[in-house]
């Protein structure tokens, strides 16, 4: 059976504000018992107190997270440099899925960079398997691209056979395809699944500001800036039937996240997040 949890970077900052145990000790009292670490420090520090809310409040390691490459700068572990770091964490965590977050930007340039990465992911996915972890890939819209007449993502998981895929559905659907459909498309290769709605928001008042003062360009980057992250119904995608295929297509993992929350507590949006699966009759997930 599947299970719901929460994608870390939604609550990024109460990490550095609240700290770790005390953040995974928020999230398990609203409800939600398993995490995918993402845009967090993984320091000794934060491992530690990760294991101490796995052992304490049994709190799942749903997957951790990590780059190809680590541009300069970045915070976060990548597996051309911080493997050995990265499997260890793993163990230690007893999760047995890892997940890329996205493809470099400058592989998106073409088609023989974006086949580079992919098979650069294929050897870490198979290395990464020697050790019992399994390797993900998570999209974006971006990934809906063509290169000669086939999506990107299409490219990237046929050329990285052994690396699964982490379906985003909010990004599907913004890329112009039926979750759903893509679920099933994809079915056995899934084991994570993102859960995010896709809103219209309502246009701003400096939009018309901006048409009253002659600003056409202004006045259309408000207008096509309105599609927004949303917390689960409260946008347009059809979640009974996404559920449904997710668990279908064997996703072990369904992980709620919201990019932006709007200046509303991300813990409030998770809250409202959790109260409509339950009403859709999924609270047995939690």
């Amino acid at each position: 059976m599947a299970k719901i949890g929460v994608q870390a970077s939604t609550i990024k900052s109460a990490f550095v504000e609240l700290g770790t145990y005390e953040t995974l000790r928020k999230l398990s009292d609203i409800g939600y018992h398993a995490i995918e670490m993402s845009q967090v420090a993984m320091t000794p520090g934060n491992v530690a107190e990760m294991k101490r809310a796995r052992d304490d409040l049994g709190t799942e390691f749903a997957a951790l997270s990590a780059q190809m490459t680590k541009p300069p700068g970045a915070p976060a572990d990548s597996l051309a440099e911080d493997f050995d770091k990265i499997v260890g964490d793993c163990k230690t965590l007893e999760s047995s899925m890892l997940r890329i977050g996205m493809l470099p930007f400058d592989a998106m340039a073409s088609l023989d960079l974006v086949v580079d990465f992919a098979r650069s992911a294929e050897e870490a996915a198979g290395r990464l398997r020697d050790h019992g972890i399994d390797l993900y890939y998570h999209n974006h819209h971006v990934e809906f691209a063509r290169f000669d007449g086939r999506y990107m993502l299409d490219i990237i998981a046929e050329t990285a056979p052994t690396m699964g895929l982490e379906l985003d559905v909010h990004w599907i659907h913004r890329g112009g395809l039926d979750p759903v459909a893509v679920l099933a498309k994809y079915a056995g290769r899934v084991r994570l699944v993102h859960l995010k709605d896709y809103r219209i928001g309502q246009l701003p008042s400096s939009a018309m500001e901006l048409l009253a003062a002659g600003d056409f360009a202004g006045f259309m980057t408000s207008f096509t800036g309105v599609v927004q992250f949303a917390e689960v119904g409260q946008g347009t995608l059809d979640w009974q039937r996404i559920i449904e295929q997710a668990t279908a297509s064997g996703a072990q993992y369904l992980l709620v996240e919201q990019d932006d929350t709007y200046g509303r507590d991300p813990f409030e949006s998770l809250t409202m997040s959790r109260d409509h699966l339950i009403e859709l009759g999924h609270g047995d997930l939690f």
